[in-house]
């Protein structure tokens, strides 16, 4: 120890000693750091597994619904054009000379479609408005075959929803 002291002056040592300890604490935080990092990369690789599970899953939803619901629609049109290609076996010109359709019936018709309130009465509601029975119910036809359609395209809507939610909530688990 005696050499020690005669080569090295205590204010030598004592930075050396201090060098040394900062450099094990330096290393020390840096292995800190890196088993952080580490931790940190696998939660990040961890989520984005997560994430594209769930893209999977939602993707698999998605084409099953809209499978199903596009051959539904196209059904319900299909069936739509077939009965309103019926229409004139069901109505002929003797039905539609017969039943006349009226201006207040085309009136009250078309408020009920728009929501509005179709008046007063007048006397020109009696008078014949020009539109055949059979146009009126090719009219119907189409209309109840639009809704038909929407009705089911919400609740193919509402079921995608349902899933994908179904889904990403079991995905995240």
């Amino acid at each position: 120890m005696n050499l020690l002291n005669e080569i090295l002056p205590w204010w030598a040592r004592w930075l050396a000693l201090t060098l040394a300890l900062l450099l094990v604490f330096t290393f020390g935080q840096l292995r800190g750091e890196r088993i952080a990092g580490e931790k940190h990369i696998d939660y990040v690789t961890a989520q984005a597994e997560r994430s594209v599970a769930i893209a999977k899953a939602q993707q698999v939803v998605v084409t099953k619904t809209q499978i199903e619901y596009v051959d539904r629609i196209k059904t319900i049109y299909v069936k739509g054009d077939e009965i309103e290609k019926q229409i004139p076996i069901y109505i002929t010109q003797a039905d539609t000379a017969r039943f006349a359709v009226n201006a207040g019936f085309v009136r009250v018709y078309d408020a009920a479609w728009t929501g509005d309130d179709p008046g007063p009465a007048a006397d020109s509601d009696r008078e014949p408005a020009g539109i055949s029975l059979a146009q009126v119910a090719e009219t119907d036809v189409f209309n109840a075959t639009a809704c038909r359609a929407w009705r089911d395209i919400a609740t193919g809507l509402r079921e995608n929803y349902l899933r994908l939610q179904s889904v990403t909530n079991q995905t995240k688990q």
